[in-house]
């Protein structure tokens, strides 16, 4: 499953690494944006298998940011 920004703005700290369980709703990534923390959440519960963003990379809205399995 992509996870995806639902903002744009920069990669502020990453959450999560691959291989890491994740509960629905847990910060995966934090974006920040006009001067706000705003964090990429895991839509269900599953395993981060990718993460395709680094600190401080600017993304776009809708780009996909990390994957993850059930």
């Amino acid at each position: 499953m992509d996870i995806k920004s639902e903002i744009s703005g920069k990669v502020w700290k990453i959450e999560a690494t691959p291989g890491t369980e994740v509960e629905e709703e847990d910060a995966i990534i934090i974006l920040e944006s006009m001067k706000m923390e705003i964090p990429v959440a895991a839509p269900r519960d599953g395993k981060v298998t990718e993460i395709l963003v680094a600190e401080e990379d600017l993304v776009e809205e809708g780009q996909v940011v990390a994957r993850m399995e059930d």
